[in-house]
């Protein structure tokens, strides 16, 4: 049967010669792309969104700027924070050596690391249900580090000396950004290196993935390729992100990566390669049940590093990200073996987007 998937691959060559007469399916993509581009006409929307299918883009474009100051465009290679989807790779590091034998998911925390309770475990961390971490509320300015490990170091000393916000273990879901310093500080003890170190050497360069690292507050302030970060101040207006005191040296492991589009598309058509499929199945899939929310989902799940849910009648997972001129999306339709991605350098929601895309691929 044919199904608008089907005719959006067909008319996906369209895409590329808009000079070139087409039916419905290329009309479906363009509908898609004038409304980003409506969007980031009003000044909602900043950046770069690709869609692909079978590991190959079928569209990418971007909008906005990724420096005001110096008249530098967002483009499809321009170096955007993920945020939170930084957390897929940092679950990924711990499935790696779960599948080497030299951790398992359901290992007690204090295996590894001294000073947190008894009965958190790894599984525990990977799905947001430890307890550990400080409450998300604002605060004055972040320490001073001078480097990813004292980073580390001085959050992981954070996090022991801050009362779970809940006990016992595993009886609720609340997301904890430090629960996955926490995991990278496993890491580095297993392994005896850095953790920042460990995942470059073993996701992002077996990933394919050559522009994408954890960068520092200096170093991404003296890039040109890297775009800025546009806070949205309470008072109105936009803000450079990085000119305030309070944009950290790094937000390491929970969501200090940085990457492109290519990169992660890249980093998706890799599961395979950076770890086993069954593994890969492991931590993408469904562990932990949170509200669906408003329809069309139908089921919507917390799994390792991953969000996992229902849209429609078709599985979607990935991450999302959000911060102080950060609002990321990536999507995977592993039904379709669509991509959808998103990268934004303002903090307004793209939620409209990532629902255009949701529904153009699964309708």
């Amino acid at each position: 049967m044919t199904t608008r998937r089907s005719l959006l691959l067909a008319g996906s060559a369209l895409v590329a010669a808009p000079s070139v007469a087409s039916a419905g399916p290329a009309e479906d993509l363009r509908s898609y792309e004038r409304f980003v581009a409506a969007q980031a006409a009003q000044d909602k929307f900043s950046g770069t969104v690709l869609l692909a299918h079978r590991g190959k883009p079928v569209l990418v474009r971007s909008y906005g700027m990724a420096d005001q100051s110096k008249a530098i465009p967002n483009g499809k290679d321009t170096v955007f924070c993920l945020a939170s989807i930084s957390k897929v790779f940092t679950a990924v590091a711990v499935a790696q050596l779960a599948q080497q034998g030299r951790l398992a998911f359901h290992d007690p925390l204090r295996t590894y690391l001294d000073g947190f309770p008894d009965k958190v475990t790894l599984h525990h961390l990977l799905t947001h249900t430890s307890g550990l971490g400080r409450p998300s509320q604002g605060g004055g300015a972040p320490p001073a580090w001078q480097s990813f490990d004292e980073a580390l170091a001085g959050t992981l000393d954070i996090v022991r000396s801050t009362p779970p916000q809940f006990t016992p273990p595993g009886t609720e879901h609340r997301y904890s950004n430090d629960g996955f310093w926490v995991l990278a500080g496993v890491v580095a003890r297993v392994t005896g290196t850095s953790f920042f170190d460990y995942v470059r050497d073993h996701v992002f360069r077996p990933a394919g993935m050559t522009r994408t690292d954890y960068h520092s507050k200096p170093q991404v302030q003296a890039s040109a390729q890297i775009a800025r970060p546009y806070w949205t101040r309470p008072s109105g207006g936009r803000v450079d992100a990085l000119t305030t005191p309070f944009f950290p040296f790094t937000n390491g492991p929970a969501g200090g990566v940085y990457s492109t589009v290519s990169d992660l598309l890249a980093f998706v058509t890799s599961y395979g390669k950076v770890l086993n499929r069954p593994f890969a199945d492991v931590i993408t899939s469904g562990k932990v049940a949170l509200p669906a929310g408003t329809s069309p989902v139908r089921a919507n799940f917390y799994g390792y590093g991953h969000i996992d849910a229902i849209w429609r009648d078709q599985r979607v997972f990935g991450h999302s990200g959000s911060g102080p001129g950060m609002a990321t999306r990536l999507d995977v339709f592993p039904y379709g073996d669509w991509v959808s991605i998103i990268l934004s350098n303002y903090d307004t929601s793209i939620d409209p987007i990532v629902t255009a895309a949701r529904d153009l691929l699964t309708s």
